[in-house]
């Protein structure tokens, strides 16, 4: 992982590279491969689940009036779509564990 405290594309690549042994340029396209076919099937409406992980899901959120802070005058705010990730509880425990 970097420095950072964010885990890239990079590090998952170079993850791939080291424990498994495949080229650096064959790691990088299996994770390029992986997120595009998530980044895919979110487009197309499905919800992805990984087990273990958590899951990544769509969510349409409706019209609704919502409130300037600074004028108070209310505003409306359109209907959109979300993508919201929900951790599995394995992940929850280990993230909890690992304080």
């Amino acid at each position: 992982m970097t420095m950072t405290g964010t885990l890239t594309r990079a590090d998952l690549a170079e993850s791939l590279h080291r424990e498994v042994g495949l080229s650096r340029a064959d790691s990088s396209k299996i994770v390029e491969q992986i997120l595009a076919e998530m980044c895919g099937a979110l487009s197309h409406g499905e919800n992805v689940k990984i087990s273990g992980f958590g899951t990544f899901v769509l969510r349409d959120k409706g019209e609704r009036v919502g409130r300037n802070p600074k004028t108070g005058i209310e505003v409306p705010i359109a209907p959109r779509r979300v993508l919201t990730f929900r951790a599995s509880q394995m992940m929850r425990e280990r993230i909890v564990g690992a304080d």
